[in-house]
């Protein structure tokens, strides 16, 4: 399999694993990453996912070599075009757990998640243009989201290589750490993720996803609503009674049940 899952008290690891190209993606493993993803947001048990890379890399990308293989581009870019958005509708956080190269559509694999954590040997590019290619994988809306119309014209046009430093302090990767502490970081991130609230988590990304789109009055109309939400279920609740009990609060995402009604 190009594409694994692995799963460990509501974390779900997804890896990438085509060894001798660097994790780089053909139309198959695009097609299972579509199908991976998209099974695991209708999971209830699932509370966070972790997309990586095997044998020290994220990922290089598209895989460029059996061109003759290939079916028309703009079938071959449905197949690229379902995963990217697989992984922006997941309701669930994730993380990209990023080793080696993360370039061209890796790169925005790792965009495309909620937290990016990054080893300090990780290399990042938009490497499209030096392939004679524009940037895809929802590049170009994830770039000017993150780092504006300026900073994303700099990586999609000049496909320079950023170091993980570099990346960080362009506001692309959370988190830079040494390589030897790389996965214990990202296993933190994910069980405290995986420790809270459901609920609350997916309305609260939701909301930040969505406010790009929206005027002030409208997010704070969206606000009141999730708010509302969370007020009727037993998180909030637990969550007040955790606070005034000195303890560490128990979420499940549960409803509170609805008062009987009158005969």
């Amino acid at each position: 399999m190009s594409v694994t899952t692995e799963r460990h008290d509501g974390v779900v690891t997804v890896t990438v694993d085509r060894p001798g190209r660097k994790n780089a993606l053909d139309p198959a493993a695009f097609a299972t990453l579509a199908s991976e993803l998209t099974a695991l947001d209708g999971d209830t048990e699932v509370r966070v996912v972790v997309v990586t890379g095997a044998n020290g890399d994220f990922c290089a990308g598209a895989d460029l070599s059996g061109e003759d293989e290939r079916p028309h581009p703009l079938v071959g870019m449905e197949a690229v075009n379902r995963a990217a958005l697989a992984l922006h509708r997941i309701s669930v956080p994730t993380i990209a757990k990023v080793d080696g190269v993360a370039v061209g559509a890796g790169f925005n694999l790792a965009l495309g998640c909620d937290l990016v954590v990054a080893s300090d040997r990780a290399r990042f590019s938009e490497i499209f243009s030096k392939r004679g290619l524009s940037v895809d994988f929802g590049g170009s809306w994830l770039l000017v989201q993150r780092v504006g119309l300026h900073v994303a014209k700099e990586l999609c046009l000049l496909a320079d290589v950023l170091p993980a430093a570099r990346a960080a302090e362009m506001g692309l990767v959370n988190r830079v750490v040494p390589v030897d502490e790389l996965d214990a970081t990202v296993n933190a991130w994910a069980g405290q993720l995986a420790a809270g609230p459901p609920r609350a988590i997916t309305l609260t990304k939701r909301l930040l996803d969505q406010v790009a789109t929206l005027s002030f009055e409208d997010a704070l109309d969206r606000e009141a609503h999730a708010q509302a939400v969370n007020l009727m279920g037993t998180d909030a609740p637990e969550a007040f009674a955790a606070f005034r009990e000195k303890r560490t609060p128990a979420f499940t995402g549960g409803w509170v049940p609805a008062p009987p009604t009158s005969s």
